[in-house]
């Protein structure tokens, strides 16, 4: 894909920041993964998916092991990437974020120019980042025993994050490990040369 920059990551890194501050700052479109979920739960619905949404709140977030959480999860294991990929077909100029751009899937996909970085936070800089923004009892808050709940979401977040770090290793991507004393601007500076945006 030409001119197509991928930025993913774990769940409170600083993806859709970052992504606009760039987008803008070099003159590209930009696509978010996580405002077409529901699209693309509707074009194609996996299995994963569909057992996830027969769940209820408490089946979800609290009678499963974290470990459970992260295997069974529908955007961990890549449902739907083929509507994302779908979706940027003949665009160019585009900066793509998400966590569920999975190294193994978006590496095949880089070309001479387009490149692709994931953000990795520590686990006090994922929490602080959910507390700043109001959403660390969104999910948990809906549940029978919120505190167990989103100690299971952290914890499996946190396993998620430790999987896309070994992938991208594995396959020799770019990872940029944000945590506290990194600002926006340092994070966007070095994103933007890990993606040859300079």
């Amino acid at each position: 894909m030409n001119r197509v920059y991928w930025i993913s990551g774990g769940s409170g890194a600083g993806k859709s920041t970052i992504a606009r501050r760039l987008a803008s700052a070099h003159g590209l479109r930009l696509y978010s993964t996580d405002e077409m979920m529901s699209d693309h739960a509707r074009r194609n619905p996996g299995p994963r998916l569909r057992e996830f949404a027969a769940m209820t709140m408490d089946e979800r977030w609290l009678d499963r092991r974290p470990e459970l959480m992260l295997e069974s999860f529908h955007w961990f294991c890549g449902e739907g990437f083929d509507c994302i990929v779908e979706d940027l077909a003949e665009r160019a100029g585009v900066i793509v974020e998400g966590f569920r751009l999975l190294p193994h899937l978006v590496k095949p996909l880089l070309g001479p120019s387009g490149g692709a970085v994931w953000l990795l936070p520590t686990p006090e800089f994922r929490r602080a980042a959910f507390a700043q923004r109001g959403l660390l009892w969104d999910i948990a808050g809906k549940t029978s025993d919120p505190e167990r709940a989103l100690s299971n979401l952290l914890e499996r977040d946190h396993l998620f994050t430790a999987r896309v770090r070994e992938s991208a290793a594995q396959l020799q991507l770019p990872v940029i490990e944000v945590g506290g004393g990194m600002d926006e601007g340092t994070l966007a500076a070095r994103a933007a040369g890990s993606l040859g945006l300079g």
